[in-house]
């Protein structure tokens, strides 16, 4: 990231997660419980595990903020981890009294093996506990205020799902309906737009789990208000369409991602895929008629809304144990099981929405400027007067 940069720390069970966000102007009115607001979005859905019966994530702002308002100095978050106090012992920077019995048989799809062999770490704990999607706290935390920022200048970003277990949501609502639907689709406990899609989608998730099997599922991420400009095709890695595929990519368990037709446009004909361009004179302002392009072209944004969709896979960690090897007597086993989600994809599209908000308020800065609101949202303005009199 150019402008705003941003990191977290910590590990699923211990004592907490750490996000710092470095880049933000001064004067941006941020409060607890605004990131509050999207933890809590972040923990819902059906199909949770038991985790999220102990933890009830409240951020600590600790640095940055003074007196609701942000310095221009790196902010700093804390969301403590609850459970803890369960894993004393087991967790935490001291010497253990004794050693804890070491994670030995690495899960299929998850990053036990490959991280142990990496760090030439024989417990595979030691790479576990921070390639776990508790991390994701801590990003969606850093998101929240990101999404502050977008919002002060005009810019919107919601998400829903898509499918979950094979079951699809056929509906293809417009943008401006999404948005519209915003509190039934947070009402709902898996986060869709169409309402009769939760009972089969219910039983999906009820079967998967008692066959000790998990689910996976597809999102979509849109972002309106984005003035065209964003990102840049001068360099691969200013391409806005790149970087906000990292950032989802980066998201635990998201394995492939498109923007605008992605997949389906591979198959038709330009004339079917490209979007007509048209001035419309009260607005003053280029538009299109259609968004196959998904907000995007030559790696900027181009004004209409930014539609992002990505396919999360079934959680690594089964009940029914899929085979594996033990990494230090090297025999086969089964591979090692932990109390874990059936499926997280209603929250996955919460975590994916603070990405995108972190892509788009990095491109916003970086295109704009500003070392306080004030000058930033004055950048803004004179943008628009240059778009008006183009």
């Amino acid at each position: 990231m150019t402008r705003l940069r941003w990191m977290t720390a910590g590990e699923s069970h211990g004592p907490a997660l750490v996000a710092v966000i470095e880049g933000l102007p001064a004067g941006l009115s941020i409060a607890a419980q605004q990131i509050n607001e999207d933890l809590a979005r972040r923990q819902k859905g059906y199909g949770r595990g038991g985790r999220m019966k102990i933890e009830r994530d409240q951020v600590k702002i600790l640095a940055g903020v003074r007196n609701g308002e942000t310095l221009g100095s790196p902010v700093a978050l804390e969301i403590d981890n609850r459970d803890f106090e369960n894993w004393r012992g087991r967790m935490g920077p001291e010497r253990f009294d004794a050693q804890p019995e070491a994670v030995t048989l690495p899960r299929p799809g998850h990053a036990d093996l490959a991280g142990s062999l990496k760090y030439d770490r024989r417990d595979a704990r030691d790479i576990l506990e921070r390639a776990s999607a508790r991390e994701t706290a801590a990003r969606t935390a850093a998101g929240a205020i990101a999404r502050a920022l977008l919002a002060a200048a005009g810019i919107e970003v919601c998400s829903r799902v898509r499918s979950i277990a094979g079951v699809i949501d056929e509906a293809a609502p417009t943008v401006d309906a999404l948005f519209a639907a915003r509190d039934s689709i947070e009402a709902s406990e898996l986060r869709v737009f169409s309402q009769d899609i939760e009972g089969p989608m219910r039983a999906a998730i009820l079967a998967r789990a008692h066959a000790g099997d998990t689910a996976g599922g597809t999102l979509e991420v849109v972002a309106r208000g984005v003035l065209p400009g964003l990102g840049s095709h001068v360099q691969w890695d200013r391409r806005l369409d790149g970087r906000i595929a990292q950032a989802m990519l980066s998201v635990q368990a998201i394995k492939a991602v498109e923007i605008g037709d992605g997949w389906s446009a591979a198959d038709l004909p330009g004339s079917a895929v490209h979007d007509p361009i048209d001035y419309d004179a009260s607005r003053r302002r280029f538009v299109r008629a259609s968004n196959h392009a998904g907000g995007i072209e030559g790696g900027m944004s181009n004004g209409e809304p930014i539609v992002v969709r990505a396919a999360m896979k079934p959680i690594a960690t089964l009940r029914a144990q899929l085979p594996s090897a033990d990494l230090q007597s090297k025999a086969p086993a089964p591979a090692a099981h932990e109390r874990s989600d059936v499926c997280a994809v209603p929250a996955a599209g919460v975590v994916l929405e603070a990405a995108l908000c972190l892509v788009l308020a990095d491109a916003l800065l970086e295109k704009h400027g500003g070392d306080s609101m004030g000058e930033l949202l004055r950048n803004v303005e004179r943008y628009k007067s240059q778009l008006d009199d183009y």
